[in-house]
């Protein structure tokens, strides 16, 4: 699903905001994802209301109508997990609002007690190890940040950023979030598909080395594309194995997750090298150029003569 779908709130009446914050107020997790809202509520004056309390601070206010259209619970990777009264009185709260979910380590609090309901999310790669309970519970993706029907989830970190500034487009429109941008200094606002950026082995290495070798020979081959069977044979696994395992921890097919991955490959030599784009998608096992441009665009929204573009006005 798309975030454009959440500019429907805002269509009828000013949006009320709920941030329950559990980590530290200087996290990176916290300060990328409330700062640029700040900055909205400021720009937006009465058309925008932003609510900020712990969970300790909600749990007191026991049976709290907030009315909240949106509500985040945030926290960051090592911020210890609230007491289990709190923790209930947090989802609680947060589930009445239209649309609701987790930043950094509340999402995976959220998983953990089920809310999450079959979801795909996005977690903290550095959290994973944490997760032996959430795979039944949740769908974990390696995205930044996801939206699944009512559900919002980001990794956190720097993400957060770039999370927060997608929101504000989607609620506010491309201007309020451009004017945000401006006042931070930010140039590009990564997208939701976007992947967290480490190693796979550092993700899954212990817990599921099966795949964390599937994607290795990806990886090594990105010229010539290997088949997903010739993939499973090699890590010694069945492809239905191989077609779970991709499905449980990175939320794709292997072909799908491959095919992104060529994809990324093929933005960054489009924005960092000189090579044509025929060469390019060469480069990244497309042997039909329309082939590339239309999965290129189907990924990114635009075409790789569009991205290279990009490169030539920077």
């Amino acid at each position: 699903m798309s975030f454009a779908q959440l500019s429907r709130l805002t269509r009828e009446q000013p949006l009320r905001m709920l941030l329950v914050n559990a980590g530290e107020p200087d996290s990176l997790a916290w300060s990328g994802l409330a700062q640029p809202l700040r900055l909205a509520q400021r720009l937006l004056k009465g058309g925008f209301q932003l609510d900020v309390m712990t969970p300790s601070q909600l749990a007191a206010a026991s049976g709290l109508a907030g009315d909240w259209q949106l509500a985040l619970f945030v926290a960051d990777e090592g911020a210890a997990r609230p007491a289990d009264a709190e923790l209930r009185a947090v989802i609680e709260c947060c589930r009445e609002a239209e649309y609701w979910g987790g930043v950094g380590a509340g999402v995976l609090w959220l998983a953990q007690t089920g809310a999450a309901g079959g979801a795909r999310i996005a977690l903290p790669w550095a959290l994973y190890a944490e997760t032996e309970d959430v795979t039944e519970r949740a769908i974990l993706t390696p995205n930044l940040f996801e939206i699944d029907g009512r559900l919002i989830s980001c990794c956190g970190g720097a993400a957060s950023l770039d999370f927060s500034l997608t929101l504000i487009e989607a609620l506010f429109g491309a201007n309020v979030q451009a004017e945000i941008k401006e006042a931070l200094c930010i140039d590009r606002v990564r997208s939701s598909e976007e992947r967290q950026r480490v190693a796979l082995q550092a993700r899954f290495g212990a817990l599921q080395p099966k795949l964390s070798e599937a994607v290795t020979l990806m990886e090594a081959n990105i010229e010539e594309p290997l088949s997903t069977d010739d993939i499973a044979g090699l890590v010694g696994l069945s492809r239905r194995q191989l077609e779970r395992l991709f499905k449980q921890y990175l939320g794709a097919l292997p072909s799908r997750y491959y095919l992104e991955l060529r994809l990324q490959r093929a933005r960054q030599l489009l924005l960092e090298t000189n090579h044509s784009i025929v060469q390019v998608g060469l480069m990244c096992g497309f042997s039909s150029g329309s082939h590339f441009s239309t999965a290129f665009g189907t990924l990114f929204g635009n075409t790789p003569r569009e991205e290279r573009q990009r490169k030539l006005q920077g």
